[in-house]
């Protein structure tokens, strides 16, 4: 009897076998980029060493570097992959199209706008920059949405012709800004790419404290963005009210974005082009993805910022450039095989 019901629950979840070797992979390679982080870089540590700085505080160099260098840079990064991953997981769930991002309908550019307002207009209140980070993000989202919005709904396709002429308005404003407080520049230049590097326990502590709870609440939009990829029909038949679902999922999206972008500014691709390749492997349920996406995207991050920092010793480079020259192409491929720009049309 029990084979029989173990047969049937086969047939009806075929990837099972393949979601669980998944899940299993993912959690060795979030553990096992996590270890590779701390014990690289231009001072080559060994595991006993680590473990040694970790239980025991000497108050050795070591310690320093794992302490106050490496850790808080490793647990941001783990944190801003897996917030910049699933909010590209629900972003890419409102539009129903695996393409979408919130950088590309300037949910990400709008945070950012925000990011540098605070750090170079009013430095005296970085303590606010992650909520401010998000309200620029919202903000921009709903100016999206809002134009894009004709008689008979929204469109793929115009959303993304909206979010582009948004993000060049946000980036000219962002320039004007950098242009009138020329002094000040240099504090966000290298934030501007895409970096962690330079990250505080202090700086970790905050972004768990806002990301942490961000990340549970993104658990909720699982079953609106089920719902909607069934269409604005059959989920308002089902009784759902589709453009509140819409609404709360940008909020979450923007949310995440803005928690990430506030920490370690312009990282790009890594709300496109994991939750892809994680649909590619596991399927298209969302129950299943975005948890997924969450433990690639974190371990994906800080493998890049790792290699990013420790391959071109002594020069170390921004993770957001590591992360253009590895999605860029990707997004090509993607491109090709879904044929070009028809791939936004709703």
């Amino acid at each position: 009897m029990d084979r029989q019901v173990m047969a049937v629950g086969a047939k009806r979840h075929p990837y099972y076998r393949r979601r669980v070797l998944t899940l299993m992979v993912l959690l060795v390679f979030l553990f096992s980029v996590f270890v590779y982080s701390i014990i690289t870089g231009s001072v080559k540590l060994s595991l006993v060493q680590v473990w040694d700085c970790l239980i025991e505080r000497k108050h050795t160099p070591n310690e320093t570097i794992v302490w106050d260098l490496r850790l808080p840079r490793t647990i941001v990064g783990m944190i801003v992959g897996m917030c910049l991953a699933v909010a590209g997981t629900i972003m890419q769930g409102v539009m129903r199209n695996p393409l979408a991002d919130p950088g590309i309908i300037g949910v990400s550019s709008g945070a950012a706008l925000m990011a540098v307002t605070i750090t170079i207009v009013f430095p005296e209140h970085l303590a606010v920059l992650p909520i401010a980070a998000f309200v620029g993000g919202f903000i921009t989202a709903m100016i999206v949405y809002a134009l894009s919005w004709q008689a008979k709904g929204t469109s793929i396709g115009r959303i993304v012709l909206v979010g582009v002429a948004i993000n060049a308005v946000v980036g000219a404003t962002m320039s004007a800004i950098m242009l009138l407080y020329s002094d000040r520049v240099e504090a966000v230049l290298p934030w501007m790419t895409g970096v962690i590097s330079g990250a505080t326990m202090e700086q970790a502590k905050l972004l768990l404290m806002y990301g942490v709870p961000g990340l549970l609440l993104s658990l909720l939009a699982i079953k609106p963005i089920r719902l909607l990829r069934l269409g604005d029909d059959m989920a308002k038949l089902l009784g759902h009210h589709v453009e509140w679902s819409r609404f709360f999922l940008i909020v979450v999206s923007a949310l995440l974005t803005g928690i990430a972008v506030s920490v370690s500014g312009m990282v790009g691709f890594i709300g496109l082009v994991i939750p892809h390749i994680v649909r590619m492997i596991v399927g298209d349920d969302e129950r299943v993805v975005l948890p997924f996406s969450a433990l690639a995207g974190g371990g994906f991050l800080v493998l890049a910022d790792t290699l990013a920092r420790s391959w071109f010793d002594p020069v170390e480079l921004p993770v957001g450039l590591v992360l253009s020259f590895l999605g860029g192409p990707f997004f090509l491929y993607i491109l090709y095989k879904r044929g070009g720009l028809g791939a936004f049309r709703s």
